[in-house]
């Protein structure tokens, strides 16, 4: 509601639990901090998603591979 106002500096004050004008308080988020945050948040997404698709592949049988292509049993030599 404040931002509609034209507040744009307007946040919530954990403190007071009031909404204040930040940038008057110094309570100020780099875009670095933002950045970095969603950077965060895709690589976790990539990596839940990696161990979805091993979990799932466990469950999936092995192709058959060449003939003489395994390793080697007892008396075989």
């Amino acid at each position: 509601k404040q931002h509609k106002e034209g507040k744009i500096h307007a946040g919530l004050n954990p403190f007071t639990g009031k909404v204040e004008d930040m940038e008057k308080l110094k309570v100020l988020e780099p875009y670095r901090i933002g950045k970095q945050a969603i950077n965060c948040a895709t690589d976790a997404a990539i990596m839940i998603l990696r161990i979805d698709d091993v979990i799932a592949a466990r469950g999936m049988p092995m192709p058959a591979g060449p003939p003489g292509a395994g390793m080697p049993t007892p008396g075989d030599d």
